[in-house]
Order: C-alpha cells, then sequence, then structure tokens
C-alpha cells in the first residue's frame, strides 16, 4: 500500500483481512468479449480498506498491479501485454459501496484462475477494469493507464464502463450471451443493470467520448 496515503505499508493478505466482515455479494459480471455471468463473489467493500489508508488531499485515483511470475503464471510470458498488469480507478469509482476486493465465489477460496488470493470486482464496468491477483495498491494524483488502455487505447478506455450504445471496434456490444449459453443475444444493460446506483458518478460526462 503506497503513494497519497498517511499509512504506507506492505501488508500480507491476513493483515488485509484482519477483522473484516465477508459477505457474499451476488453481481452480475460482463466481459468485453460480450458474454456474462452471474457470479456470487465472496469479499468486502474495497472503501473500507482504503478508508484505513487514510488517503491524503492528493488522491484522485486508486492504481492497482497483479503478480507477475512466470514460474507460476506461464500466461505472463505471452508478448501482447507489457507486465504486470495494472488497472485503474477514479477514487469516487473506488469508493462507491458496490465495489469490492473479492476472497472467494461459489462460497469457496477464489482459485487461482480467478485472480487468488485476491482481486477486484467493479460490476458496472466490463470484466478486464476487475483485476486480479493484486500484488499492490497505490493511490495517485493523475490517472493511471491500465494495460489494455495502453496496448490499445482506441479499444480499451481508463472508464470501460458497460454501455450498449458504445460498440468495441470489433464488435456490437448492444448484445451479450449469458452463459452457460441459456440465453443467447439477450440485450445489455446500461452500467451493466447497476444504473440506478452508480449513474451519478458520471453526471454531465460524455460517455461516448469517455468510455
Amino acid at each position: 500500500m503506497e503513494g497519497e496515503i498517511a499509512r504506507p505499508a506492505v501488508w500480507h493478505l491476513e493483515d488485509v483481512l484482519k477483522g473484516r466482515t465477508l459477505e457474499e455479494r451476488i453481481y452480475r459480471h460482463r466481459c468485453v468479449e460480450g458474454w456474462s455471468m452471474v457470479i456470487p463473489w465472496v469479499g468486502f467493500p474495497l472503501r473500507d480498506l482504503i478508508a484505513q489508508l487514510q488517503p491524503t488531499s492528493k488522491a484522485r485515483f486508486v492504481e492497482f498491479t497483479t503478480l507477475s511470475d512466470a514460474s507460476q503464471m506461464p500466461g505472463v510470458r505471452a508478448s501482447y501485454l507489457r507486465w504486470p498488469y495494472t488497472e485503474g480507478l477514479r477514487l469516487d469509482e473506488a469508493m462507491h459501496p458496490l465495489t469490492i476486493l473479492a476472497v472467494g465465489l461459489y462460497d469457496e477460496v477464489l482459485p487461482n484462475q480467478d485472480g487468488a488470493p485476491i482481486r477486484l470486482v467493479v460490476p458496472w464496468k466490463y470484466g478486464f477494469k476487475s483485476i486480479k491477483s493484486i500484488v499492490r495498491i497505490r493511490l495517485v494524483e493523475q490517472q493511471p493507464v491500465g494495460s489494455w488502455q495502453r496496448e490499445a487505447p482506441h479499444e480499451y478506455g481508463f472508464y470501460a464502463n458497460v454501455n450498449p450504445t458504445v460498440d468495441h471496434p470489433r464488435w456490437s456490444q448492444a448484445k451479450e450471451v449469458r452463459l452457460p449459453g441459456l440465453f443467447r443475444n439477450r440485450a445489455t444493460q446500461m452500467f451493466n443493470g447497476y444504473a440506478d446506483q452508480v449513474a451519478g458518478l458520471y453526471s454531465g460526462m460524455d460517455l461516448k467520448r469517455d468510455f
């Protein structure tokens, strides 16, 4: 934990979880590639952790970095991204009560392929924003650049809010397939169905420009 905070420190997972009440959150999950699921996550609100870190007045964004260890993660040898994987949120997005850090799903400990030991879940954004296997959290003044945004900024914006009216350059976002494939050509909902809770975060913004 570092950056614009009053209490920078190296925390182990047990430190992060100490005193937490874990809860199940059943969220819709929408992938930028056009499929969706409903997932019962187990975790706690990210804002609880951020409050402990005591952000300074300069903190405007939260930057996350994932583990990059080729001995455990053969995929990081691939050259299509510059590793480690990074992502970011605006501070008010990170502090929103829907945003959680998850340590489990389906009432089990989070498996490696789903981001063990701890991952971000932001249900109104495309899934690539919900970074896995987090090893560093920094509060920063300037907007961070996520891994996919860095590699293809015309395809992957910083906000990545689920928006059926803004297509990916290579496919429509108006429809989705709900896995395990029971509902095909399902209409995608604005903010993945959480508009009544999060739309106010983006009041006055052009969501086609700030995609």
